[in-house]
């Protein structure tokens, strides 16, 4: 562990020397990569600072001991020894946790986009209510968001996609993609029976036209009018955009701007990031099958998660959690189930690195 830390901590001296020099601005790309690596391993360079320090602390601490006669000395000298043996062994396991091997779309924004799959109206309330949640858990996390498209049903909605932008969204959010059912009694019900609906949510992490550009002899480009509900100018301008990559059949329209080029910049940001995430979606899944599958078809028993009202749980099925804070979590308080997802995830890949 210790050679792997001291590759690290030679590897940010070297990132911090390339951004010394001043030419580097002049090559935004280069300085974006090296800047995004440096900060990436920044922490685990601090923290085994931190730990090595500790380490000299409590060598003097028992040199102390071996070579001090005055009383008052040796007491605080072993008070001292005592408290860093108590650090220093949470301190390496933090460190094997931070040499874990990176996700290295975590640092993305993402694209989210949130379907109501089986249930009829109440899996439409559903996605209503679920979005609900991602706003105030956003808000906590300091993330902002910007809706992209949105269909609405008789009651709730049908669809709706948003872009999230903060520090490392993807690393957050990634546990959120699947389908997610929900087990109430919905306001229609007059027999108080308890139904079953679900939703799907995807979680694409956001690419530029810089990292990914697409071949436009593949795409094709159809303008229309916008239908719906939407004001006065709708109806009226062929401002609706409908972007079809030709080699993969993908297909994205956004008639929400009353500008088609604002619509097309929209179409194709959501079509790109659906289009990359496919790729490398397949690259994983030659190493891996860690993750196959995002969103399955929306069916009752296709679930990564059950929000069960009339028993006030909430279980993540990948792991066995199970917490009894429903409102809570509906109002946006989804830390804990994250937190518990990312341990598992990490002590998974360490179990892995020890077979």
């Amino acid at each position: 562990m210790f050679d792997k830390l001291e590759a690290v901590v030679n590897r940010y001296e070297q990132l911090t020397e390339k951004l010394a020099d001043p030419s580097i601005y002049d090559r935004q790309k280069e300085f974006k990569e090296i800047s995004s690596e440096r900060s990436n391993i920044e922490e685990v360079v601090n923290v085994y600072k931190e730990y090595k320090k500790m380490k000299e602390d409590l060598e003097g601490s028992k040199e102390i001991l071996r070579n001090e006669k005055d009383e008052d000395m040796r007491e605080m000298a072993k008070m001292e020894l005592a408290e860093l043996e108590a650090q220093i062994p949470p301190m390496e396991e933090k460190l094997k946790v931070l040499l874990l091997p990176k996700d290295p779309l975590d640092d993305r924004n993402v694209i989210m986009e949130m379907r109501a799959g089986a249930g009829g109206d109440e899996a439409s309330i559903f996605v209503a209510d679920m979005f609900r949640l991602y706003q105030n858990y956003f808000r906590h996390l300091g993330f902002k968001i910007e809706v992209d498209s949105m269909s609405e049903g008789d009651q709730g909605l049908k669809e709706i996609i948003f872009t999230v932008t903060g520090d490392k969204v993807y690393s957050k959010l990634k546990w959120e993609a699947g389908v997610h059912r929900v087990q109430r009694v919905p306001k229609t019900e007059t027999m108080g029976r308890v139904h079953t609906s679900t939703i799907t949510i995807a979680v694409m992490p956001e690419v530029d036209e810089v990292e990914f550009e697409l071949n436009p002899n593949d795409l094709r480009i159809d303008v229309y009018r916008s239908g719906g509900s939407g004001g006065q100018s709708v109806n009226t301008t062929d401002s609706a955009v409908r972007i079809t990559h030709i080699p993969t059949g993908m297909s994205v329209a956004n008639q929400d701007q009353k500008s088609q080029l604002k619509n097309k910049e929209k179409a194709m940001k959501i079509l790109r990031s659906r289009i990359y995430e496919q790729m490398v979606k397949a690259q994983k899944d030659e190493i891996d099958s860690e993750r196959r599958g995002q969103i399955g078809e929306g069916d009752r028993s296709e679930k990564i998660r059950t929000y069960n009202y009339p028993q006030n749980r909430i279980s993540d099925h990948r792991i066995g959690l199970t917490v009894h804070n429903l409102e809570g979590v509906m109002n946006g308080d989804l830390g804990d189930i994250t937190d518990a997802l990312i341990a598992h995830h990490q002590a998974e890949l360490m179990k892995g690195q020890e077979e």
